[in-house]
């Protein structure tokens, strides 16, 4: 049995909200629609551990630094 498309799925929902929030709601309501749907991307990779965030605070600090 195949596995559902969960990913294509809410990339429908994200893609149907941009498109009437950019033709009802104008520029700046799209762009921050935009902007919080890929923060609530992230923070489901997070949630779910497909990001370490351990890892990426490591690759911010310099080897000089103690």
């Amino acid at each position: 049995m195949e596995e559902f498309p969960v990913w294509a799925l809410a990339g429908l929902v994200f893609g149907t909200v941009l498109g009437v929030v950019g033709a009802f709601g104008g520029l700046s309501a799209f762009l921050i629609v935009l902007v919080l749907g890929v923060v609530g991307f992230f923070v489901g990779l997070v949630l779910e551990g497909g990001v370490q965030m351990p890892t990426l605070h490591s690759r911010r600090q310099s080897p000089g630094r103690t």
